[in-house]
Order: structure tokens, then sequence, then C-alpha cells
């Protein structure tokens, strides 16, 4: 195999330091070697727990999707559902599930996981975990935390391709699941 071709190689991890932990911020620097025997001393990760997002099918084929403010960009923007994997004891499926329901009062329906994502492998450790969840009906009302307003608007698949072309959907990775989804049906 020539060099061009050779399979990158771990890097080797020397000394990890925290220097900041909080339950939505926490980053380290790490110091690490290259296999070539070079030296980065300083390497910031951020670390987060694992997140979840769910693409909820209702019992009439509408995408069940949220509206919400984002202040780091400070606009609001159509996303999926989703949430945090942080509570002890639960699997990321039942996050998933508790975030659907809670967010937009949907639940029940077939659950599978669609697929795993990483926001920035080189900047964050964690993974996403999207699920597709067919046949979800209201179950009742949305159940927020203190800090979220949600607006819930199920779409036609029709209207899910054009607030996609539009760029309505800025999180990619709401977008890539759903263009997923679109693309194995054949609408993308």
């Amino acid at each position: 195999m020539t060099q061009l071709h050779r399979e990158p190689a771990d890097w080797k991890t020397i000394t990890s330091v925290y220097m900041h932990r909080e339950p939505w911020f926490t980053v380290r620097k790490d110091c690490v070697q290259l296999e070539n025997g070079r030296i980065i001393k300083d390497y910031y990760v951020q670390e987060f727990p694992p997140w979840c997002n769910v693409i909820p099918v209702t019992t009439t084929g509408e995408v069940v999707l949220i509206r919400q403010y984002r202040h780091g960009i400070g606009k609001v923007f159509y996303e999926l559902p989703a949430g945090v994997h942080d509570q002890a004891g639960e699997s990321i499926l039942q996050a998933a599930k508790r975030e659907l329901r809670e967010e937009t009062g949907y639940g029940g329906g077939r659950w599978r996981q669609w697929m795993e994502l990483s926001a920035n492998p080189a900047l964050q450790n964690n993974i996403t975990t999207t699920f597709l969840a067919e046949g979800v009906e209201i179950l009742g009302a949305q159940n927020l935390d203190a800090t979220e307003e949600i607006s819930v608007l199920p779409v036609s698949h029709e209207k899910l391709c054009r607030i996609l072309d539009d760029g309505e959907i800025l999180q990619s990775l709401h977008a890539a699941p759903l263009l997923k989804y679109l693309m194995q049906r054949g609408e993308a």
C-alpha cells in the first residue's frame, strides 16, 4: 500500500487536563503525539453527552417538525424533535422517545435506529443517534422544560422538501437524516 492510501493511525494522548467542567460546557486540553512523532501540545476537545433526535412520521404520513429559537445564531428554525441522553439508566432509544413526547406530545409507533452522526469529530467527543418513528400519534400535551418554547408542525413530504431546499433546517444533524429519509423514499 502506498503512503497515499495508508490508513492513518490513532494519536497517542500524553496528557489530558480539564479547562472547564459544566453540564453544558466541558473542555479539555490534550497533549497528543502523532504517529510521525510530532507533538501537538494544545489540542482542545469539547465533551458532551450523547445526543438523540427523531424523524417522527404520523399515521397519515406527515413528518412532525418543531420550530424553536436558537440563541447561538439568533434565529428561529425548523428542527427535528431532539435532546440529550443524560438520565442514568435510560437507553438512547428511551431518551429519544422521552424527548419526542416532551417536545411534541407525540408518541407510539414503530421505532428503529436510522443513523449516527457527529457534529464535529475533530473537536467534539459525542455522537448523535437518529431514530425513525413511523406511525406516531398525538398522546397528549407537550411537557416542555422551563427554557423551551417550541411550536409543533406536522408537514407533508412535499412541504418538507421545500423546507430543506429553502435552507430552513440549518442544523446539519437534522438535515442529513431527513435527506436520507426522503432519498430512500425516492423524494429527494
